[in-house]
């Protein structure tokens, strides 16, 4: 996801691993595996009709109540949900709808592995997660934004990343409108009376922040085809021209090479959409949710660069969830940096490495203001501070980091062995951990903790001098941090002699205060560089000792 807003975790130590609290109410007996909504959308009123068949398994003993999110009608203007009815097999269910809490009572609890269906009735004006309302041509819509825990406000769901489940979206709605959703189109049939009833299925498990409902005037182009799956732009029908040929590029270059870097694209289909529900993107799975404002009929590269994150987030984030909030990194850390590999593959080393130049200004002054700030959070409970830029640009560094300390091929040894371990599942940082140190042979509890788990960022101040009897360069590195923090680092130090176009590499590992090294050279370089080829998040300089 990208937000142009400003946005804002499991202590990792050497040797152990600390497991923090997730304050969400999971019950890990109870595993949802389908929510079906019939939902009926009106311009004469901005209440909704729900009808909720929801299918649930019961994976352990014991079970006497499920429970849903779903908010009720406290909130300001009376908007909310009212639960009608609860069923089973048509006979009507005990439950309570309060504090944002649907309790569905169970009676004798389920045996073990026991699947039941369960169909929720209610009706209500949703205060978020269903923006309802004229996009910028005036025209009505409705548009879903359900990041990263607003799927409540409309849609009864366990509403937490670590519940996947298939969906489907049965919309009745006036027949002005076309209606997107996620997976297939199975059914759009004309009901008279000027409705209209629109079907879609998602057949690949996905986390409910993921769920996507769109009803507008579109125009649709069904641009091409990747492994047999389509590729479609949904724009305003005003934006017809220029969406099209905004959206052309690059989705299918995108889809290659992460399915070629990564591992396959897990989706039925790529659907980028135009929508007034979000400020920048939202990676809704297999149809991608773009602020109005991105079509501009210039391709322009902002929104190009948006669109190759949210197409990575198919990948990590959708494909392979973060198991909590604690961990949404592993979602937005990993689209960005892997935007830039896209980048760096299709564009050019020269524009990836200005990418990471501009993350680390951004990292650099988020961390003067915010300098307690890590990167996994610890028993995350405002759902506001889910994202910061720390999330995105520290969280891409890290994997620059762990690609340089690994190489490049460990590293996406490392990278397609997650994916696969965790395809259309959750995982951790710890998981991520231990698949980078299965694969490697190296472990790497340093790196996670002091990058992950702990804040700061290394600064260093050095300075060096040439030994014309020994024939030797003497570095000395200081870490500088005022925070207190110290860095355990391998770097590059580039030795620069005249005549030569490109520095003497060195390899030197940071550890402590202070360091020291010597490396052999014939005569004085003309300078020394810390970190030539860009591996390191870090500040410093070095300087000739007179």
């Amino acid at each position: 996801m990208i937000r142009f807003v400003p946005m804002v975790a499991l202590l990792c130590m050497a040797g152990a691993t600390t497991v923090w609290a997730d304050t969400y109410p999971k019950n890990p007996k109870i595993d949802a595996l389908n929510y079906a909504f019939q939902i009926k959308l009106s311009d004469s009123t901005d209440a909704i009709d729900v009808v909720l068949t929801m299918d649930v398994r019961f994976v352990g003993p014991g079970v006497t109540s499920l429970r849903l999110d779903l908010i009720d009608t406290k909130q300001p203007g009376g908007k909310g949900m009212t639960v009608s009815a609860v069923t089973l097999k048509g006979q009507p269910v005990a439950y309570t709808h309060a504090d944002n809490e649907l309790i569905i009572s169970l009676g004798t609890p389920p045996a073990v592995n026991e699947r039941r269906q369960y169909v929720i009735c209610y009706r209500g004006v949703p205060a978020s997660g269903l923006k309802i309302a004229p996009n910028k041509y005036g025209d009505p819509t409705f548009f879903s934004d359900n990041w990263p825990d607003k799927a409540r406000h409309w849609l009864a769901v366990i509403d937490h990343p670590s519940d996947k489940a298939t969906c489907e979206f049965m919309v009745t709605a006036p027949s002005h409108y076309q209606v997107v959703s996620n997976g297939l189109k199975i059914e759009e049939s004309d009901l008279g009376a000027g409705k209209r009833l629109t079907h879609w299925r998602q057949g690949v498990p996905i986390a409910p922040w993921l769920y996507v409902l769109g009803a507008a005037r579109f125009a649709v182009q069904y641009v091409d085809r990747f492994d047999n799956k389509s590729i479609e732009t949904w724009v305003y029908a005003q934006d017809r021209d220029a969406g099209f040929s905004d959206f052309a590029e690059p989705t299918k270059k995108v889809l290659a090479f992460y399915s070629d870097y990564v591992g396959p694209f897990a989706y039925e289909r790529l659907a980028n959409i135009q929508s007034n529900s979000v400020s920048g993107g939202m990676e809704a799975a297999s149809a991608i949710l773009y602020s109005e404002k991105s079509v501009t009929g210039n391709k322009s590269l902002r929104w190009r660069n948006v669109v190759i994150h949210e197409i990575a987030h198919q990948w990590f984030g959708n494909a392979v969830t973060e198991a909590d909030w604690d961990d949404v990194w592993l979602s937005e850390g990993f689209a960005t940096y892997f935007t830039l590999l896209f980048i760096e593959h299709a564009y050019g080393h020269d524009e990836f490495m200005q990418g990471l130049r501009d993350s680390r200004k951004t990292v650099l002054n988020f961390y003067a203001k915010n300098p307690g700030y890590t990167i996994v959070h610890r028993n995350l409970s405002n759902m506001e501070d889910v994202t910061s830029s720390h999330t995105y640009q520290k969280g891409s560094w890290i994997l620059h980091m762990l690609r340089g300390v690994l190489g490049d091929d460990a590293f996406q040894s490392g990278i397609r062995k997650y994916y696969a371990a965790y395809f259309n599942g959750n995982a951790t940082t710890g998981d991520f951990r231990q698949v980078m140190e299965e694969v490697s042979g190296r472990e790497l509890g340093w790196f996670f903790d002091q990058w992950l788990y702990k804040p700061g960022n290394l600064r260093l101040s050095g300075s060096w001098t040439f030994d014309s009897k020994a024939k030797m360069v003497r570095l000395t590195l200081k870490q500088i941090q005022g925070d207190g923090s110290r860095f355990r680092m391998p770097m590059e130090v580039g030795l620069l002699f005249k005549g030569q176009e490109l520095p003497v590499i060195e390899r030197i590992e940071l550890n402590g205060d202070s360091s020291e090294f010597a490396f052999p050279a014939i005569e004085a370089p003309v300078e020394v560089r810390l970190d030539p080829n860009g591996w390191v998040l870090m500040e410093g300089e070095v300087s000739r000792k007179k």
